[in-house]
């Protein structure tokens, strides 16, 4: 693990920490039962701004392959919800772009082939490109091309001297997460046909900030991105940010076009305006952030313990990367929450980093029936509710912890 001196990006030293959420386990660092508490490492977690490109981004690195090890254990196609949102973009882009046989699209951080299946079924030859063994592995049982590698420079210089250069290239919730930003980026570049564009998805900082949604925030997400920092970090690898558009994927995402070519769109420069309005290229904006994450972290911990007090039995929702961050960052006396339930199977039985707290298959829901639910995958919200509605008509409330902490019945309330 190392600490930066200078930006990631463009490598100023005039750099200031913004945020600070303490000492943190690797989020997505599931345990085993059994685990001594003693025995878990844990990290600064902290995020700093660069006056110079606008580029926020945490303090600390820790090495990939740390991260994203074998046992990796996010599957992509467990969510209904982002299977959807998959489709949807794919059929934009067969819509609104001329590809076929002779056409290829590349997908960087592919997981599971659960983006690139749609393109397959189109007729359009694709190929993933991912980290992690157990997704790469369950993409190419299903017939989808995957590399288990990470996408770099030279896995882009190879794939181009192969001759596969792509007409499109999607890279969805992986641009936070790599280190060498500038190696990544510039891999896109070399990939890229003269006319062919790449779409990334990212979560959005705006949303962050405004929907205090500090729990999006772990080693794995080394940044948080504005259009201004994107702007710059495009810019300093020879593409050209060219469009964007608001998405409400992740609790609040961004997607934008890059290319060689060069070209904004009038909604990118709207949002760029926008940006600059609110002031989200100087620190001054980031400040005020910490006394907002604090006082939702004292609202939700209030609201869990006067339940426990009561009587109420608490579960929760969602053993996500963003669970472990908010339930670390939290300071429960043990057993307020009973358990956490998930659909992945890879993580049942397994135990969330930090907190310990046991992982349970989702069906021991409408069997056990606990008084309120806490919804660590808050962004998945209304999915969850609309699932759950059985135990919600036996008496089971749910909690969203974000913004405002509050107690929810039905999906209109999210």
């Amino acid at each position: 693990m190392a600490r930066i001196a200078e930006c990631r990006c463009c490598g100023s030293t005039d750099i200031e920490t913004v945020w600070d959420l303490g000492l943190q386990p690797i989020a997505n660092d599931l345990k085993n039962p059994g685990t001594d508490p003693a025995s878990e490492a844990k990290f600064p977690l902290e995020v700093a701004f660069c006056k110079s490109c606008a580029l926020m981004q945490i303090t600390e690195t820790i090495p990939p392959d740390v991260l994203f090890n074998a046992d990796y254990p996010y599957y992509s196609s467990v969510s209904k919800h982002l299977l959807e949102h998959s489709k949807a973009h794919v059929d934009s882009l067969l819509a609104e772009r001329t590809l076929g046989p002779d056409s290829l699209v590349v997908e960087v951080a592919s997981n599971d082939g659960y983006l690139l299946k749609n393109f397959l079924a189109a007729g359009v030859p694709v190929l993933g490109v991912d980290p992690a063994s157990g997704p790469a592995q369950t993409a190419n049982a299903a017939g989808i091309p995957t590399i288990n590698t990470f996408f770099s420079r030279r896995v882009a210089e190879k794939l181009a001297a192969e001759g596969k250069l792509a007409d499109v290239v999607i890279a969805n919730n992986v641009a936070a997460h790599v280190d060498q930003i500038n190696d990544f980026i510039d891999g896109f570049r070399i990939i890229l046909k003269d006319d062919g564009i790449a779409e990334i998805e990212v979560a959005y900082l705006l949303d962050l900030v405004e929907k205090v949604a500090f729990d999006t925030i772990y080693h794995e997400h080394l940044f948080y991105h504005s259009l201004i920092a994107l702007k710059a970090l495009f810019k300093h690898n020879g593409l050209h940010l060219n469009d964007a558009l608001r998405i409400e994927m992740h609790g609040g995402s961004i997607r934008v076009r890059v290319s060689k070519q060069e070209g904004e769109s009038e909604r990118l420069k709207a949002l760029l305006a926008h940006e600059y309005a609110l002031g989200m290229d100087k620190v001054d904006f980031y400040r005020g952030f910490s006394q907002r994450m604090e006082e939702t972290r004292s609202n939700l911990e209030a609201l869990l313990l006067k339940l426990k007090a009561e009587g109420k039995r608490i579960a929760a929702y969602g053993a996500a990367a963003k669970g472990a961050t908010l339930l670390n960052y939290l300071r429960l006396p043990k057993g307020t929450l009973e358990y956490v339930v998930d659909l992945n199977p890879h993580k049942v039985g397994k135990l969330l980093p930090g907190v310990l707290l046991t992982i349970q298959p989702v069906d021991i829901l409408p069997n056990d029936v606990p008084d309120f639910v806490l919804l660590l995958a808050w962004n998945f919200g209304r999915e969850i509710i609309a699932q759950q509605s059985a135990i919600a008509q036996l008496g089971s409330r749910f909690i969203m912890p974000v913004p405002l902490p509050r107690i929810v019945r039905e999906t209109s309330e999210v």
